[in-house]
């Protein structure tokens, strides 16, 4: 009976040994995920980033507006306990495109803001080289303003948003 108690004394005492030292406080990937995901959507910049972890090593991707967004997805992932590394696959989106301004459209811009300037209640766009009304004009004005618009010398004229009484 001695023998048997000390048996399984000593079975519990290895089985609590194991579990102690198993249970060290190593982070397990799937929390150091978590932990990372709720840093990053703190911060508004960071936001929109994904992680995976994998042995501590946090791999982050996704679409970053600029290089001190991605540089700050970094930072607040390697802060996290737990982290070994951090691999930064976010990319930067690149710059809008500048807008094409057509010189045509400019030279006709400034001739129509001259034109219409004593029309009020109207008002205009060039698209392409083609200029567009909008708003209501007299029947009498109309007839003026088409000589000095034929004179412009655009593409033509879309007329749909123009009222003439």
């Amino acid at each position: 009976m001695k023998k048997l108690l000390t048996s399984m004394s000593l079975t519990g005492l290895l089985i609590m040994a194991i579990g102690f030292t198993s249970c060290k406080g190593k982070l397990k990937d799937a929390d150091i995920k978590t932990a990372i995901e709720a840093a990053l959507k703190a911060d508004p910049m960071a936001a929109g980033t994904m992680v995976e972890v994998k042995d501590g090593v946090a791999t982050l991707t996704g679409e970053c507006k600029d290089e001190m967004c991605k540089n700050l997805c970094a930072e607040i992932a390697g802060k996290v306990k737990g982290v070994k590394s951090v691999v930064n696959n976010c990319s930067v989106a690149p710059p809008p495109a500048a807008p094409v301004i057509n010189p045509e459209d400019d030279v006709l811009t400034k001739a129509l803001t001259d034109a219409l300037k004593d029309h009020a209640g109207m008002g205009f766009a060039v698209k392409e080289g083609k200029i567009v009304l909008t708003g209501e004009i007299a029947k009498a004005k109309w007839a003026m303003l088409k000589q000095t618009l034929d004179k412009l010398k655009s593409k033509g004229y879309d007329l749909t948003g123009l009222t003439i009484k």
